[in-house]
C-alpha cells in the first residue's frame, strides 16, 4: 500500500513539473463559442442552438486538448486561433474608422483616405516598428516579460515596466501626460 502511494506521488510530481504551462488558447472551442453567441440576435434561440450542438463543444474541446494546443505548445502558434488576414473596422480615439488587418507579424492600418501604416514585430530583435510612406522607425524593444525599452521622439530610449505605471511613464515621456495642480 505504501509503495503504491509513493509511486502515485512521484507520478503526480513528474506530471506537475512536465505538464505545466501548456494549457493553450483553445482556439477551436472558442470559435464555436463565439459563433454560438452571435448566431442570432435572440439569446433564447442561441441557447437552443447551444443545446442542439453541445456535442460539438465536447469534440472541439478534445481536439484542442489533444492536437491543437499541443501544436501551439511546440510551435508557439495555434493554427485555428490565428487571425492573420482578417480585417476589422475599428473606431480610433479621433472618432474616425480604420480598417485593421491582422498580419502574421503585426497589423496593417488603413484610414478612410487610403493611407497605410504598418505595425510589425521583428521576432529576432524583439522590436515593434512602424512603417508609413517608406519610413520605418523602431517604437519599442521588448527586454523581457516585464520591461520594454521605448524610443522617444529625440532618439533617446527609456525603460518602462509593462504595467499601468509603465504606461503612465511612457505617456509622460512622450509628452502625452496631463498634469493638474490644485492649490
Amino acid at each position: 500500500m505504501f509503495k503504491k502511494s509513493i509511486k502515485l506521488v512521484v507520478c503526480l510530481c513528474i506530471a506537475a513539473i512536465t505538464l505545466n504551462s501548456c494549457i493553450g488558447s483553445f482556439g477551436l472551442w472558442n470559435k464555436v463559442l463565439s459563433w454560438n453567441k452571435t448566431a442570432t440576435d435572440n439569446k433564447f434561440l442561441n441557447e437552443l442552438i447551444f443545446l442542439v450542438i453541445s456535442p460539438a463543444y465536447a469534440v472541439c474541446g478534445v481536439a484542442d486538448v489533444l492536437v491543437l494546443n499541443t501544436i501551439e505548445f511546440w510551435t508557439g502558434t495555434n493554427p485555428v486561433a490565428s487571425n492573420a488576414g482578417k480585417t476589422q473596422e475599428i473606431m480610433g480615439s479621433d472618432g474616425r474608422i480604420y480598417a485593421v488587418t491582422t498580419l502574421k507579424d503585426g497589423y496593417e492600418i488603413k484610414d478612410a483616405d487610403g493611407k497605410l501604416v504598418n505595425f510589425t514585430f521583428n521576432e529576432q530583435d524583439k522590436t515593434w516598428s512602424i512603417e508609413s510612406e517608406g519610413d520605418k522607425q523602431v517604437l519599442l524593444k521588448m527586454k523581457d516579460n516585464e520591461t520594454a525599452e521605448i524610443v522617444l521622439p529625440d532618439g533617446s530610449t527609456k525603460d518602462i515596466s509593462l504595467n499601468e505605471q509603465g504606461m503612465y511613464e511612457a505617456r509622460v515621456a512622450l509628452g502625452e501626460g496631463n498634469f493638474f495642480a490644485l492649490r
